[in-house]
């Protein structure tokens, strides 16, 4: 690649705003061919009942895809126009065109994903199956699997650390934890869209701060994609915001996942980018027991909606005590005491039924501060993605100095 990134780059945001503008148009140009097709679905928590196209996600990656596509010789045009270029830079080459394959995957498998309607247990295995392409290039190009171990633990482990197939396993791990982290954290309008444009927007501010610093081409090559994606799903989240107009699907959740964890692991700062999914990790913590059905899980945990109100309420997950297992008694009865989980007893007629509310951050959320409009909910979760991120910078270079030797 050139020894200066500027011309690449700024070739890569005029393609970007040029997907923004065609994410904007295509979105309600294809509006109709969707609900046509039954790619359609009402609005739980609204009191209108007319149905919106779904799956949206597919159209800003498929724009993401375009501008990449387009965009694939830029960086190597040096190469291919002057005579200066002694040796072409396979690896780089090899290592976009992967990227670009374990994406355009993931986009494939979450959109059949969203028309099949599949199982929870399937979810787990696409995102998978996506990695491998990513995986395969990571060890053709680099190989590396010997992590420096934190100082607390170099007494027992050394200063280095060579996990052989199981940083592989890590990795597939990560594109898994991704893509379903913000699938799970979901279900009110712009939330989807809104924590990506986020967590885009923290890793673009990192790879920036990191430009001038030994390992340039790898946060340069994390620009390559983290601008197209910002400006695309900036794009979505304009028609996917309160009220919303069009839902962003599966499809755009695997989608956004797999870009995170192409630039995460490609670009080498795997634990950073994890930090800014600080929300989403304590969100996956909370689920633990009803995605692992320890406690009982409906098929969906989003807020209930009261029509008298407008405003949206924690919703509850109903069962009988005897169905609990002596371990999800144990963690219900905890999470009670601990009062992070609202418990009710006896709720029916006949008092053989109890309830908790669903264990999600957006649950949570509204248990701490009551009924609350959909948009003045989504805001704050924002907030709180946010903050997330700063306290992901802070940890990455001020706490980082307990950790690592910089």
């Amino acid at each position: 690649m050139w020894p200066l990134p500027a011309v690449p780059l700024l070739v890569n945001l005029l393609g970007s705003l040029g997907g923004l503008v065609a994410t904007v148009t295509l979105i309600p140009a294809f509006k109709e061919h969707f609900v046509a097709a039954r790619l359609c679905g009402v609005d739980l928590n609204k009191a209108s009942r007319q149905p919106l196209p779904e799956s949206q996600g597919v159209i800003s990656g498929a724009v993401f895809l375009i501008i990449l596509f387009c965009f694939i010789p830029v960086p190597f045009l040096s190469c291919l126009v002057e005579e200066q270029c002694k040796a072409f830079p396979h690896h780089e080459f090899v290592a976009l065109i992967g990227s670009l394959l374990a994406i355009c995957c993931m986009i494939f498998l979450g959109f059949a994903d969203d028309v099949l309607n599949l199982r929870w247990r399937h979810k787990l295995l696409l995102p998978t199956m996506a990695s491998l392409p990513l995986l395969m290039v990571y060890f053709t190009n680099f190989g590396n699997t010997t992590i420096v171990v934190p100082k607390p633990f170099r007494m027992l482990l050394g200063t280095h650390l060579d996990l052989g197939i199981l940083y592989y396993v890590y990795m597939g791990m990560l594109a898994v934890f991704c893509t379903n982290a913000i699938n799970i954290l979901a279900g009110i309008n712009g939330l989807e869209a809104g924590q990506s444009l986020v967590i885009a927007a923290s890793i673009i501010t990192f790879n920036l701060v990191e430009l001038n610093g030994d390992y340039k081409d790898d946060h340069t090559f994390s620009l390559y994609f983290m601008i197209p994606f910002f400006f695309t799903t900036l794009g979505l989240l304009y028609h996917n915001w309160y009220p919303s107009r069009v839902f962003v699907g599966d499809t755009f959740c695997y989608f956004a996942g797999m870009t995170f964890a192409v630039v995460g692991i490609l670009g080498h700062f795997s634990k950073t980018m994890l930090l800014f999914f600080i929300p989403q990790v304590l969100n996956f913590l909370y689920s633990l027991p009803q995605l692992f059905h320890i406690i009982p899980c409906p098929r969906h945990r989003l807020p209930r909606f009261n029509r008298e109100t407008g405003k949206l309420e924690m919703s509850y997950s109903r069962f009988k005590p005897k169905s609990l297992s002596p371990l999800g008694a144990s963690i219900l009865k905890m999470s009670e005491h601990l009062r992070i989980v609202d418990v009710h007893q006896g709720v029916d007629k006949d008092g053989e039924y109890m309830e908790c509310n669903n264990m999600t951050l957006i649950n949570f959320v509204i248990k701490l501060i009551g009924p609350t409009p959909e948009r003045t909910l989504t805001l704050l979760l924002l907030l709180i993605q946010v903050a997330g991120s700063i306290v992901a910078f802070s940890i990455r270079y001020q706490l980082v100095r307990l950790f690592y030797d910089i």
